[in-house]
């Protein structure tokens, strides 16, 4: 008997919700206007950056080995590494991954704002130094979003390998261009 009121009593301590939790309805206008905002606008201002502060002359002049890109080619797969981490950074957003770890949301603005940064800084500036030293933090960045979007959504990670590889090599060309 004396198991039984136990019993009892522990099944009325359990904790009550103020509100029984209801299932989110989607809002498809609402995530099809955040999923072109997201799309549109890094990419955007990544391309206006190309635009305003364009290439150096310097880059162009350089006797580079024949693995070196093109500033088209560059230029291109900034484009490409912005949109794909908007993408990810959408999927993460889209499953409140940016309320669940609250690393991720700093960590990619970090990260957009260091592949924004390298363009200008190495290419038009010159200072291959400081530029080395911004890819070797993107690349950290990146590696952490990697991490932090993939606790969230395991597809956005695949949007993430390429980001991390075209980072890695422009690293590589950066420390290169430290020699020529």
């Amino acid at each position: 008997m004396a198991s039984r009121t136990l019993k009892n009593l522990a099944e009325k301590d359990q904790p009550v919700l103020a509100k029984p939790k209801t299932r989110k309805t989607s809002n498809t206008k609402g995530s099809l206007w955040s999923l072109f905002m997201v799309l549109v606008a890094p990419p955007s201002l990544s391309l206006t950056i190309i635009y305003l502060f364009g290439s150096g002359r310097r880059y162009r002049a350089l006797a580079k080995p024949s693995w070196f890109p093109s500033l088209t080619i560059i230029h291109l797969g900034s484009v490409g590494s912005t949109f794909l981490m908007s993408l990810a950074a959408w999927l993460v957003w889209t499953n409140d991954g940016f309320h669940v770890d609250s690393d991720a949301l700093p960590l990619y603005i970090a990260q957009i704002s260091l592949s924004m940064v390298w363009d200008p800084l190495v290419l038009r500036i010159g200072a291959v130094w400081l530029g080395f030293l911004f890819s070797m933090l993107n690349l950290g960045t990146l590696l952490a979003c990697y991490w932090a979007f993939g606790k969230v959504n395991p597809l956005s990670k695949k949007f993430v390998k390429p980001c991390l590889t075209w980072v890695a090599y422009l690293t590589l060309v950066t420390f290169d261009l430290m020699f020529l």
